[in-house]
């Protein structure tokens, strides 16, 4: 019993998807520490996610152009590049990608000015598992609507041509 596990729909799962494969979430996690990196890959995989990894602002930018994620976790304080710095370059880049900020450097300050950027999310590291599966369901809801818009647009415009 112990390695079942609810997902986001409150169905119940061995830790294996049960969403068809094109539906999973892909994220990237962006921290300079591996270890955290490592724990919270595995903590996503259980949630059908597939997780992509950067260890700074600057390689997290980099991987949003290339990968082109469904979400996007950023730590605050790293090397080169901050993940304020960051959220603020993925924003104009990715101006719908939901971002949220996952850090220890959690002052009322840095959480309003990162929701004012447009982040959906702050979490206060040590983080619980609980904040990681919500944070989860809202960047899946956030690709529903995003998709649910595009089809729409899509259909809008299959319209205007006949």
């Amino acid at each position: 019993m112990d390695n079942i596990n609810a997902n986001i729909d409150g169905q119940f799962s061995n830790g294996t998807p049960t969403k068809p494969e094109e539906d999973k979430l892909r994220l990237l996690i962006s921290d300079d520490s591996r270890l955290l990196r490592k724990k919270l890959r595995e903590e996503l995989e259980k949630l059908g996610c597939e997780v992509v990894e950067a260890a700074n602002g600057k390689e997290a930018i980099m991987r949003d152009l290339e990968d082109e994620p469904d979400g996007v976790i950023l730590d605050i304080v790293m090397p080169e590049v901050g993940g304020i710095e960051a959220l603020q370059v993925i924003r104009e880049v990715s101006p719908d990608v939901p971002i949220v900020m996952l850090s220890s450097a959690g002052t009322p300050q840095k959480l309003m000015q990162t929701l004012k950027m447009g982040a959906i999310d702050f979490i206060q590291k040590p983080y619980t598992k609980e904040q990681i599966v919500r944070a989860v369901a809202a960047i899946r809801k956030a690709k529903a609507k995003r998709l649910k818009k595009k089809e729409e647009e899509l259909n809008a415009a299959g319209g205007a041509e006949q």
